[in-house]
């Protein structure tokens, strides 16, 4: 949800303000190759920085058609990757070959599929309905993302590759998704070698996100089956106008994700923009909505009488989360303003197989996949975990105890600087010098802090 909060609130300082684009603050501050990177697809970035891409489509029982998108390894073990809300396909390789995490399980000998659930920018088909002018193929929520998206991705990836099971990794809505896949649907258990949850969302209760009360009023003001901030260009355009908003969109976006100044990477942040929002319903907001309400993982709910007509009670059902078979690695952080502490623990008191429990002090939603320190960090970690339940790790390795915690150590001068990387504040500076064919082809500048120091 964090996506959709933020640009409500960068529409609303808009009307406040006139924040047209000012031309030359984007292209005087950063590099030309950063830019680029904003402007290309999922495809395009994988074929810029040489990596084999293919796409392919399926088709869900309730025939909406959904785009996959490959880092081929044929062969090789088959691993999902499913995004969060008002995200795509693009959020696993956004930060570069040397940073994002489907770079690095093909990098480890994988065979990576990058999914994408209905109604983003890279999956609006239908057998039937035009996405653009019919209604009502805006009536899902996740729940139907978990029941009818993630069987299909699954589905479609073991018959194309052959394989009897896979290893599942979920960003937010990608985990809660999948929570209802696996409870509602329990048969899909037995084809997960591991389900890794990154910041996983399932109760809400103690989210911390203080503009949850302008999310509500926005979502009443549209309905429930609303196509919800379709893919523009909206983000880089309007945050990148002026170093002035820049620093107002940064403070919004921190007060949705938590703020961890030390992990944002500023210099890659036109290339995350120029992918949001990635497009979605409202109906999915809203559902999220309700659960910090009701403190409760549950069905969407209607008015009383189409609760008794759908679920057969006046309120509707819980998800019944013991029914999850499948190994779980739970990853999240201490400053998540959306997946707090207090509600990933009530998670995994509830699901019967935990078998990580991870706590990283300090990183907010976003850190697991965009943060600067996820390479040498969390990954790692990830893989190590994943590849021990590929080889048949037991049910006696479950747990649901105190979390591991984990204080990332930050980089310092001594740290030796990463490919492309500048090593202190000052030859950060404002990547105004990295402009002019510093950054090839084949690399992404990263930088530990922002182009406009007052951040």
């Amino acid at each position: 949800m964090p996506h959709a909060i933020w640009l409500l609130a960068v529409l609303w300082v808009c009307a406040l303000h006139d924040c047209g684009v000012l031309g030359g603050f984007m292209e005087d501050t950063y590099p030309a190759s950063v830019l680029e990177d904003a402007h290309l697809n999922t495809i395009q970035l994988l074929e810029k920085y040489k990596h084999p891409a293919e796409t392919h489509q399926v088709t869900t029982d309730d025939k909406y058609i959904l785009t996959l998108h490959r880092i081929p390894r044929p062969g090789a073990k088959p691993v999902l990757l499913v995004h969060g809300l008002e995200d795509s396909s693009s959020t696993w390789i956004v930060m570069g070959p040397q940073s994002g995490l489907g770079y690095f399980l093909y990098a480890n000998g994988y065979d990576v599929w990058l999914g994408n659930a209905r109604g983003n920018r890279y999956s609006k088909g239908h057998v039937k309905l035009n996405a653009n002018t019919d209604k009502s193929y805006w009536t899902f929520s996740w729940h139907e993302i978990g029941m009818y998206d993630l069987p299909a991705m699954i589905d479609g990836v073991l018959q194309k590759t052959g394989y009897q099971k896979l290893s599942y990794f979920g960003h937010s809505q990608g985990t809660t998704s999948f929570f209802v896949m696996a409870s509602s649907r329990p048969e899909y258990n037995a084809k997960i070698h591991l389900m890794s949850a990154l910041a996983p969302v399932a109760f809400m209760k103690h989210m911390k996100a203080p503009l949850m009360g302008m999310a509500r009023m926005g979502m009443n003001m549209f309905g429930e089956n609303f196509e919800l901030f379709p893919h523009s260009d909206i983000f880089l355009n309007h945050c990148l106008s002026s170093a002035s908003m820049l620093k107002t969109c940064m403070r919004f976006y921190w007060q949705i994700v938590g703020k961890n100044r030390e992990e944002q990477n500023m210099t890659m942040f036109p290339v995350v923009l120029g992918h949001l929002p990635g497009g979605c319903n409202i109906k999915q907001a809203v559902h999220y909505l309700q659960l910090q309400k009701s403190d409760r993982f549950c069905q969407f709910e209607y008015d009383s009488k189409e609760n008794q007509r759908l679920y057969g009670r006046s309120t509707p059902p819980d998800y019944h989360l013991e029914r999850i078979s499948a190994p779980v690695a739970l990853y999240y952080g201490s400053n998540d303003y959306l997946s707090a502490v207090e509600d990933v623990q009530r998670l995994a008191k509830l699901l019967p197989n935990v078998v990580e429990n991870h706590l990283y002090r300090k990183w907010n939603h976003m850190d697991m996949i965009w943060g600067i320190s996820a390479r040498r960090s969390i990954q790692p970690r990830i893989l190590q975990v994943m590849q021990y339940w590929e080889a048949g790790g037991g049910a006696k390795d479950a747990t649901t105890g105190s979390p591991l915690e984990e204080e990332v150590p930050q980089l310092t001068t001594e740290t030796p600087a990463e490919e492309g990387k500048p090593e202190t504040e000052d030859e950060v500076g404002s990547a105004q010098e990295e402009k002019e064919g510093d950054v090839g082809e084949s690399e992404q500048v990263k930088a530990t802090t922002s182009p406009t120091s007052e951040l």
